[in-house]
């Protein structure tokens, strides 16, 4: 059967909506690792600590960190390094691809939230066509990385985290609610407490039944936007119709299984707190928050929902700094968005702050985008920088802007739980 058979075409005549088709999933084989918890990994960008990422690779000698982080002195070297990595994983039987082409029905639970989902090969569009909605600008640095390693391992080595809005139950719903009955290829509980399973899913009727479903939807990129970009410039190199016309997804119906939405946090790396305090000085309302980190963040909450705030850190202790001074804002930031978007966090600190108050430069060296909170908060200590702590955007928001076709500022917001990096991998030269 080729990869990208009959059950995608069959609902694509009169639909423009999402076609998502089976792909061999290349997965690790357990006898050849300690443990399927081991060689997993967050995403790549999550993984921002040094010490994080030494903890990956010594927690197995073939933790997937070493394929989506590879560690050599130039760019070069790494993504040549990661697909010999990829190839002898291969020749060794590390890795293996599934005997058929499958969609993957995934599951992770913990932390009180369960996800449940289908990882496939998405045919890539561009915005303009209104399929696959980005919400976030891309920094052109990141996608020339992205583009850099699957080109050079020609593999989409982790899925991005895609949401939709589903319609009736039936159709992908009811097949992914009839999979997880079913014994699982892999179990496994990975070091944050959550427990993740995945099962394929080869039926005709089936994979019939989920294309039917997608076609009719749209969906919004919650987690992968710098590689939504890559995919889509490696496209333009390989012009003939073929794999490198999709790219690996997680599309998680977010009707049924709500997705949590929170912050990254920017560390101003050459910005001493001590110089971004005295720049506000009447733009904005400057407290010290005392108390430890919970308090501050609760502090922000209460004062986000009455308009712009921000914490900031990097002394030590935390300042919230609120109430913009609305001249400075009509000055500072375009008027030709909507109003949604002009009012964005993240809006002011880019448009508002960085660029006429701190005067920070647009740059992977002044500018770092942190996850964790309290990685964020240490790392501006450690570094005498300063943490910029951000309140999370609602769902609704991201979601109406992206419609409108309005992109919000790089790295506006976190969705998860993202899918475990390492579970099932795309191999283009298999498709």
């Amino acid at each position: 059967m080729n990869t990208y058979g009959h059950a995608a075409d069959d609902v694509r005549d009169d639909a423009a909506g999402l076609r998502l088709a089976p792909f061999r999933g290349l997965r690790y084989v357990p006898e050849r690792v300690g443990s399927l918890a081991a060689v997993t990994s967050p995403p790549y960008d999550v993984v921002v600590r040094p010490d994080g990422l030494l903890h990956l690779e010594s927690a197995d000698p073939h933790n997937i960190v070493r394929l989506i982080l590879p560690q050599a002195v130039t760019a070069g070297t790494r993504h040549r390094k990661a697909a010999v990595t990829l190839d002898r994983w291969l020749a060794d039987g590390v890795l293996a691809p599934d005997p058929e082409p499958a969609l993957y029905v995934y599951e992770q639970h913990g932390d009180g939230i369960l996800q449940r989902g289908v990882i496939g090969a998405l045919e890539l569009s561009t915005p303009a066509e209104g399929v696959v909605l980005p919400h976030e600008d891309v920094m052109p640095h990141v996608v020339e990385d992205r583009a850099a390693l699957m080109r050079t391992t020609a593999a989409n080595l982790e899925p991005l985290l895609l949401t939709y809005v589903g319609g009736e139950a039936g159709g992908a719903d009811a097949v992914i609610e009839r999979t997880v009955r079913r014994e699982p290829l892999l179990s496994t509980t990975t070091e944050d407490g959550f427990h993740h399973r995945l099962w394929s899913v080869t039926d005709p009727d089936e994979l019939a039944a989920i294309a039917g479903d997608l076609s009719g939807h749209q969906a919004l990129i919650a987690d992968g936007h710098h590689r939504w970009a890559t995919y889509l410039r490696l496209r333009e190199e390989h012009r003939a119709p073929g794999p490198w016309n999709y790219g690996l997804v997680l599309l998680i119906d977010t009707a049924r299984y709500p997705l949590r939405v929170r912050s990254i946090h920017r560390l101003l790396n050459r910005l001493p707190l001590s110089e971004a305090l005295a720049a506000l000085g009447g733009h904005f309302r400057v407290r010290r928050i005392d108390g430890p980190l919970p308090t501050a963040l609760e502090a922000l909450a209460t004062a986000a929902a009455d308009g712009n705030a921000f914490l900031l850190a990097g002394d030590g202790g935390f300042h919230l700094v609120d109430r913009p001074d609305a001249a400075l804002l009509d000055r500072t930031i375009r008027t030709d968005r909507p109003q949604a978007w002009r009012t964005l966090d993240a809006t002011v600190l880019h448009s508002t702050l960085l660029e006429h108050v701190w005067h920070i430069p647009d740059a992977p060296e002044d500018i770092s985008y942190i996850h964790d909170t309290e990685a964020a908060v240490d790392q501006a200590e450690r570094r005498g920088g300063t943490a910029v702590l951000m309140h999370p955007v609602r769902e609704d928001v991201v979601r109406d802007l992206a419609r409108q076709g309005v992109t919000m500022p790089r790295k506006s917001t976190s969705f998860g739980p993202k899918p475990a990096t390492g579970l099932v991998l795309r191999s283009l030269a298999l498709d």
